[in-house]
């Protein structure tokens, strides 16, 4: 038995810094959206205790994590725990994302993981089990669970739909440089911003672009402070033809431009690659609309 699963990469078209609470986690407002680019995890049955094989452009930059401390093992042994019969075979990541790069990669696997396991495992898990589980790995993961656009508030927990997306094209550029959420997050001296109003649907990618120019990615200052590349990425992005709107998204250093058409952001994602000497990753596609189904 072999069976698939893709965790594709979660974009912030905005995110607010709304507080803090007392044990030090910081309040969120964004709005989430996802793109065709995505790792890969697939499961092989054998009799053979649980392993991971990490494979892909970027699998070498998690080769030196332990496994046991990676959050696909961790996702696959909570959703296993008190479980009659124990999980075998092997896993294989294809990380296609680049590392701690603000587009939810590791959250984005671990969700997958826990949908994969579910499967194979035919665990029926219930969707408030999910997210009790996703909530223990990391803020990002309850919103990559789902792979749907949504409105992520309090520390990623609540999540509320999104308007009504418009079709677009997505360009997502990453210098290479990875950054530290903490560090970000310690930079960041900025008053707390408030949570966005949006409309219930956008007619066009130019009046969802409007209303995003009014709103920002409040770890994006801090960030270009302490990666000054991703200034540079981010005046490339946004000097393309077509490009309407260019920022950071998550605590970076993935920056994103929005299109009109993914054949626009694919265009502009050509031009870049012939511009720029840096060995940036560079994708571009579709902004995707509604939730992937697994594949086998």
């Amino acid at each position: 038995m072999s069976l698939t699963e893709t965790a594709h990469a979660k974009i912030n078209l905005y995110l607010h810094v709304t507080g803090k609470r007392p044990d030090g986690y910081h309040l969120l407002d964004s709005l989430v959206v996802f793109a065709g680019a995505a790792d890969r995890l697939t499961y092989e049955a054998s009799g053979a205790p649980l392993s991971l094989e990490l494979t892909g452009p970027f699998g070498q930059k998690l080769a030196a994590e332990a496994t046991d401390d990676n959050l696909v093992t961790r996702a696959a042994r909570l959703l296993t725990e008190g479980t009659d019969t124990p999980l075998t075979g092997r896993l294989v990541l294809g990380k296609n994302l680049p590392v701690a790069s603000g587009i939810g990669g590791g959250s984005a696997d671990a969700a997958a993981t826990l949908r994969l396991v579910d499967r194979v495992m035919a665990l029926g898990t219930s969707e408030s089990r999910f997210l009790a589980i996703s909530e223990k790995l990391g803020a990002d993961v309850p919103v990559c669970l789902l792979q749907k656009p949504a409105l992520m508030r309090g520390i990623g927990e609540q999540l509320n739909p999104a308007p009504v997306l418009p079709p677009c094209g997505i360009l997502l550029v990453n210098c290479g440089e990875a950054v530290s959420t903490p560090a970000i997050f310690k930079a960041r001296n900025a008053a707390f911003s408030g949570d966005a109003i949006l409309p219930p649907a956008w007619p066009s990618a130019a009046a969802m672009t409007d209303d995003l120019r009014r709103l920002s990615n409040d770890l994006e200052p801090p960030a270009r402070a302490l990666c000054p590349s991703i200034s540079t990425v981010l005046d490339a992005i946004g000097a393309l033809p077509d490009c309407l709107l260019s920022r950071m998204s998550g605590s970076g250093a993935t920056c994103f431009g929005l299109f009109e058409t993914a054949e626009s952001a694919e265009a502009a994602a050509r031009q870049l690659r012939l511009e720029q000497q840096n060995d940036w990753w560079i994708w571009a596609g579709p902004v995707l609309p509604a939730p992937t189904q697994p594949s086998a």
